[in-house]
């Protein structure tokens, strides 16, 4: 029953909330870390994504891959930081950048999403393929941490045997409940940021695919279901909405994790609902590990007077089997 302790963690006493957790650091914090290559990884479909990298020795065999949440890039604080602390202790680090999310439109008429690990999964390949790395740890922070375990949960017999260990951060396992979290008044702000960003590249699109797609009214969105029954599940092959947050919710996909992963969800993280804790799912399998620090916010931890986060240290700390 690998549901762990609640960690001793706790943050500042003036990051009083999870909202003052989540939008502090996401604002205002600032990561010394610079990578040394971007690499356009060209795909089968025609569409491209970037690679960001971190090559600290030409020695070096292993390997960490950070996944970016919705609408987010490598250059986010949480992934700028997890991957400063991992290339100084021992790991070269790629950040990739889902389709979209590089500072440069895609070329298709489709996106990324939540229910689509098969991008990561071609990223890991060519890292394997081009550099020989005998151990490979994932980590992803929210949506990227559903792409990280869904890498695994989704088909685990043909799951490269360099994988040894994901880990995720503030994931939303159920689509649905974290949709409807979001929709409360008080985290109404998080939603507007999101459809904001998305609208820009809807117009994008527009522009590159007139007739195909239309930004015509964008502005009455209000909800992420609005957005995902008129954009997200026509584009990607879903029914509509609630079949998007259905079939693109990894929580059914936990049970079939083979290899050791760790799941982070702060008490207070106001995008997660109740559904997206997996107690059930780390109750049930062996390699699954829950952990609920009382604080943290949305892909938040920070500690005081560090560096680093709660979260980054506590990543290296599971990475080195601890």
């Amino acid at each position: 029953m690998p549901i762990l302790p609640e960690p001793s963690y706790r943050a500042s006493r003036w990051q009083f909330n999870g909202h003052m957790q989540t939008i502090w650091p996401s604002i205002f914090r600032r990561v010394n870390f610079h990578y040394k290559r971007r690499e356009r990884l060209e795909l089968p479909d025609g569409d491209f994504v970037d690679l960001d990298w971190k090559f600290a020795s030409a020695a070096r065999k292993k390997l960490l891959v950070i996944t970016h949440g919705l609408e987010g890039d490598s250059g986010r604080h949480y992934v700028k930081g997890m991957a400063k602390l991992f290339s100084e202790n021992g790991y070269d680090v790629l950040g990739w950048n889902c389709r979209s999310c590089s500072g440069e439109l895609n070329r298709l008429l489709r996106f990324y999403h939540h229910g689509d690990a098969g991008d990561l999964r071609l990223v890991i390949d060519h890292a394997l393929q081009q550099h020989g790395y005998e151990e490979l740890i994932l980590a992803g922070f929210s949506m990227g941490g559903s792409l990280t375990l869904r890498l695994a949960g989704e088909d685990p017999d043909n799951l490269p045997r360099q994988v040894k260990k994901l880990i995720g951060f503030s994931v939303p396992c159920s689509l649905l409940s974290s949709v409807e979290a979001l929709a409360l008044p008080e985290n109404s702000i998080y939603q507007r940021r999101f459809l904001r960003k998305l609208g820009k590249k809807i117009r994008g699109k527009e522009k590159s695919f007139p007739g195909l797609i239309s930004a015509a009214n964008y502005a009455d969105i209000r909800h992420f279901v609005e957005f995902d029954n008129r954009y997200t599940a026509p584009l990607h092959g879903f029914k509509d909405a609630f079949d998007f947050y259905e079939k693109a919710s990894v929580k059914p996909l936990l049970g079939q994790i083979r290899i050791p992963a760790l799941i982070v969800q702060a008490q207070n993280d106001p995008f997660l609902g109740k559904e997206c804790y997996p107690f059930n799912e780390a109750m049930n399998n062996a390699n699954l590990f829950l952990e609920i620090p009382r604080h943290g916010g949305h892909c938040g931890f920070m500690l005081p007077g560090s560096e680093y986060t709660w979260a980054e240290l506590r990543a290296l700390q599971f990475a080195r089997g601890q």
